[in-house]
């Protein structure tokens, strides 16, 4: 079942991957996702590249407590191993790590908690340039 979904947003083809190994947020997230994208969810950054090594994802989602445990280190290995993936973080922007990470233009975006499923959708179609996807600015 699609939940408020757009028809040009069920057609496009974008893999998305969730690394998180936190099993709730990661699920949270899956779910919010797997209808409008392809989205695959990983707790193990090994796994991950592993799979993005044969299907390259166009973005990939990183949530808090696998960049709060490996930071700096996940962000740059990700960054050389998937140099055309989109990085989209989740967690606190005032976290040293998602600032620094903002600045150097490693990750585009984040998204804030608590999950909402608009502020996701809306975060994940602009990370892909999706803006046809999204309502017009009131």
């Amino acid at each position: 079942m699609q939940i408020g979904v757009k028809t040009l947003t069920s057609v496009e083809n974008h893999r998305v991957f969730v690394l998180e190994s936190e099993d709730i947020t990661r699920t949270a997230l899956q779910f919010m996702l797997h209808d409008a994208y392809e989205t695959h969810e990983f707790s193990d950054p090994l796994r991950a590249l592993a799979r993005a090594h044969d299907w390259p994802p166009d973005l990939l989602l990183l949530g808090p407590a696998l960049l709060a445990v490996r930071g700096r280190t996940l962000l740059s290995e990700l960054a050389l191993t998937l140099p055309r993936t989109r990085l989209l973080l989740v967690g606190d922007p005032a976290a040293p790590v998602i600032e620094q990470a903002l600045q150097a233009g490693t990750a585009c975006s984040v998204i804030t908690l608590p999950l909402r499923l608009e502020a996701v959708r809306a975060a994940v179609d602009a990370a892909l340039a999706r803006t046809q996807a999204l309502p017009p600015a009131s």
